[in-house]
């Protein structure tokens, strides 16, 4: 007789963290496997609590399951998840549910959906935000799929998911890749967010000499304000910890070169195919290159920069233009990311509630914060908002912020502290400000290289200047 309602393949510290969350939650029995059955062994041994089913064989995971079989797979993106979606496909039946909750590119989520939904069966990519912990304790949820296979799902991950404000951080997001791609989106939020928090970091050590201690304090008086994160939370946290070894601290003793996982960089490429700015975004994620190119940086150490170093005359005055820097430059690293969601959403024909995202993104998840709750507010008074910083209380921040926010970066240039994703973004904000950009210039550079045209601003149609002739102007259409 089949005893479990959910199963997770793939028992790597996620999927076992996520599998004791299921445990422990009332009406579910969970069914774990994983390839090599002595971590399947460890984990019901570590935690006979939890009551899980046991399944060497993918045919005994399928028999432990009622229907609607459903399986959460854990396991590496790429190959080792189309293997294991391959193998549930052949022990599952029609109206089955496999769940993908790994860090899949968002296309490759489409084309596993499309593949599977062949079979009857059906397939969610859903985007698990937290980390071990999230995963263990309530992670923030974005399932993608069929609205069916979330009548079935919706209920399970309801329970599990992280809790903000008595709302499970959980929803709907939209079919096949939706989920993935929100995920994507946050993923790179959280490039952009934590670069930015890094920036902050630096010109206040720089500029005022403070301590890493000194600057923790900082970040915990921030974290009592409308800066309120789980980044800037554990900021301080990680710039109080001293070193074991050298008694220094420790951010001093770590190498400052950054990795990565590819999430950011697949923002910014989907980002580029869709047509959208995400440059504080993009910002973030050159800068983690520019950190681990060992060789250059040894190379440009040796280049002239500013002969004098920034001395603040008021360290207090000075800090607080950063904080207001930092929370201007984060508006626009959330206001891009939404734009692209937006686009992503036209684009795949999805129906994606933006509202809805910020409210999940409240809880558990790594770029949690309190202005979310204003993100949330800003599309339920106009669902069609062209650009969350142009929302009243955003448009607001802006005007608090400006003046810090330009005075800093100056700053920063002028002493050679390098700020590229305060300075992208304040160049963001004022491209959008703009009443006319130069790209007039470029429209007219192209046609003359190239025949590109360009539109006139005082009549209708495409246009093309002769400009190896006469230097008439003629329709674009006489030009073929």
């Amino acid at each position: 007789m089949p005893t479990a309602n959910i199963a997770v393949v793939g028992l790597a510290v996620m999927g076992s963290n996520l599998a004791r969350n299921l445990a422990s939650r009332e009406g579910n029995t969970v069914a774990v496997y994983n390839r090599t059955t002595a971590k399947t062994d460890a984990l019901l041994e570590a935690h006979p609590e939890a009551g899980f089913v046991k399944a060497a064989t993918m045919q005994e995971l399928a028999d432990s399951l009622q229907t609607p079989r459903t399986a959460i797979v854990m396991v590496k993106a790429g190959r080792p998840t189309d293997a294991v979606i391959d193998e549930l496909v052949s022990v599952f039946e029609p109206g089955d549910i496999i769940v993908d909750g790994g860090n899949a590119l968002f296309t490759d989520t489409i084309r596993r959906e499309q593949a599977v939904r062949e079979t009857g069966i059906h397939f969610v990519g859903c985007g698990i935000s937290g980390g071990e912990e999230g995963a263990l304790n309530g992670p923030s949820l974005m399932p993608g799929g069929t609205p069916e296979s979330y009548e079935t799902l919706g209920p399970i991950l309801r329970g599990i998911a992280a809790i903000a404000e008595g709302e499970p951080c959980v929803t709907h997001i939209g079919t096949d890749g939706a989920g993935h791609f929100v995920k994507m989106i946050h993923n790179g939020i959280e490039y952009a967010d934590m670069q930015l928090i890094a920036e902050a970091y630096d010109l206040i050590r720089h500029a005022t000499g403070k301590s890493p201690a000194e600057i923790a304090d900082i970040f915990t008086e921030w974290n009592a304000g409308e800066l309120e994160s789980y980044l800037i939370e554990i900021t301080a946290e990680v710039l109080r910890q001293v070193d074991a070894t050298t008694g220094e601290p420790l951010v001093d003793v770590i190498l400052d070169a950054a990795g990565a996982k590819g999430t950011g960089a697949w923002t910014v490429q989907t980002a580029l195919d869709l047509g959208v700015p995400v440059s504080g975004i993009a910002e973030a994620v050159f800068a983690r290159s520019l950190s681990s190119k060992p060789q250059q940086r040894a190379a440009g150490a040796a280049l002239p920069g500013p002969s004098t170093p920034w001395s603040v005359q008021d360290p207090d005055a000075f800090v607080e233009d950063v904080r207001l820097a930092l929370y201007a430059s984060k508006v626009i690293a959330y206001s891009q990311g939404f734009d692209a969601i937006v686009q992503g959403a036209i684009d795949h024909d999805w129906q994606i509630d933006k509202g809805e995202v910020a409210r999940i993104w409240r809880g558990g998840c790594i770029i949690r914060a309190r202005f979310l709750n204003r993100i949330t507010e800003a599309y339920a008074a106009d669902q069609g908002l062209v650009a969350l910083v142009t929302a009243p209380f955003f448009s607001d921040v802006m005007a608090t912020a400006q003046d810090s926010w330009r005075r800093i970066v100056a700053g920063a240039a002028q002493s050679g502290i390098p700020v590229p994703a305060f300075a992208s973004s304040l160049a963001y904000y004022d491209g959008l400000r703009a009443p006319r950009l130069p790209a007039s210039l470029i429209q007219g550079q192209r046609d003359f290289f190239g025949a590109h045209t360009y539109r006139r601003i005082d009549a209708e149609g495409t246009f093309h200047t002769l400009w190896s002739g006469d230097r008439s102007e003629i329709a674009a259409e006489d030009t073929h």
